[in-house]
């Protein structure tokens, strides 16, 4: 990664671990006297790493980059360190971070040089952008080119809305909230605080709602969609990713929920809090999720099903049912026509009772022919 900071802005090793908020990591610094005033500039892995840069070791399988290491500080755990000393003479030739979770102080680190990068950006409410008499933005709002900002909005402090992005009536921005170009919010979105929306999200549209009608067949009648989107702090959602808006009551997402590129959050959904979603998932109408849920990739749920809290789902599996006890659930099946599916997904669910079975018969079998033992070892497995 490339220095981030000009050297005069720089701040020295021990201030910088203050800022970054690592409070409650432990974190300590190893090595000379002075080596809590080296000036870092930015991060950088350990394999490119520059000296005016912090690196960070979270895999022991990477030990041996150590070795030629040109960080100016190293994060890394106690054990990482003393392995090192064991097998080096002398000093490293970077100051050792000793911190319990290096990767989550990598993140943090990460952050605190981000939000500097963000603070040297232009600043401002951009000529082209059009935006409504009656909105209310604070001061230090920043609005892109080309972006439009519609009747009753309100956007709180230190948000920075990118170009060509379109906030829908009666919606809301909680503070330190950055949209990326080409995001849309539809009318009556709410987006709490620090949220970070990628191009081409798109929060509100009208959730798949139809009604049969008979009148004419195979027609289907529209049914409005009223709800809202109600999305809460600290929420990241991934480019071209798409959370519709409720048919009556809102959609939510909790505080803290990760979402990845392309996925589908359909309307009426709930969404617990710090649940994360891989990409490319589709979650249909009326699913509730509970907290610290992680879905797998490309995972699908049926509409009007409920998951429990800390329920993990990998990636490619098609949920049909409700899943409320804690763990970890996998299903992978092949496509076939579906009366056939259904038959052959029926025996899966069989097949540890169906293995017994047929190990219980072998066994008799072989117990009448010559030269066999009378009493097998029972097959428990």
């Amino acid at each position: 990664m490339p220095v981030l900071l000009a050297p005069d802005r720089a701040p020295a090793l021990s201030e910088l671990l203050r800022a970054a908020d690592t409070v409650g990591l432990g974190c300590s610094i190893t090595g000379t006297p002075d080596s809590g005033a080296l000036k870092i500039a930015g991060i950088g892995s350990l394999a490119s790493a520059g000296s005016s840069e912090i690196s960070f070791l979270s895999n022991p399988r990477l030990q041996s980059q150590l070795d030629d290491c040109g960080a100016a500080a190293v994060i890394l755990r106690q054990q990482d360190w003393d392995a090192y000393q064991s097998r080096c003479d002398g000093p490293p030739s970077w100051a050792a971070v000793l911190c319990p979770q290096p990767y989550l102080m990598y993140a943090l680190l990460a952050q605190w040089f981000d939000r500097h990068r963000q603070a040297g950006l232009p600043q401002g409410i951009h000529p082209s952008a059009v935006i409504a008499e009656d909105a209310v933005l604070a001061d230090d709002v920043h609005v892109g080119p080309l972006s439009v900002i519609e009747s009753g909005v309100h956007i709180g402090p230190g948000v920075r809305i990118g170009p060509g992005c379109v906030i829908g009536a009666d919606s809301s921005i909680g503070a330190d909230s950055l949209l990326h170009a080409h995001v849309t919010l539809y009318h009556d979105v709410h987006v709490g605080a620090r949220a970070i929306l990628h191009s081409g999200v798109v929060l509100g549209a009208d959730g798949f709602g139809f009604a049969p009608d008979p009148r004419t067949p195979g027609a289907w009648a529209k049914i409005a969609q009223l709800g809202g989107v109600r999305i809460g702090d600290d929420v990241e959602i991934g480019a071209n990713t798409t959370v519709d808006r409720g048919a009556v009551e809102d959609t939510v997402l909790g505080d803290g929920v990760k979402l990845d590129n392309q996925i589908m959050i359909g309307h009426n959904c709930r969404i617990g809090d710090h649940t994360a979603m891989a990409a490319c998932v589709g979650v249909a109408g009326s699913t509730t999720m509970g907290q610290r849920c992680v879905i797998g990739g490309a995972a699908m749920f049926g509409g009007h099903l409920t998951l429990g809290d800390d329920v993990h789902i990998s990636g490619g599996t098609a949920v049909t049912s409700d899943i409320l006890t804690p763990g970890r659930y996998t299903g992978v099946f092949p496509v076939a026509e579906h009366s056939a599916w259904q038959h052959n997904a029926a025996v899966i669910g069989q097949l540890a009772q169906l293995r017994k079975r047929l190990r219980a018969v072998e066994r008799q079998g072989a117990a009448g022919m010559p030269g066999q033992p009378t009493n097998p070892k029972q097959d428990t497995r």
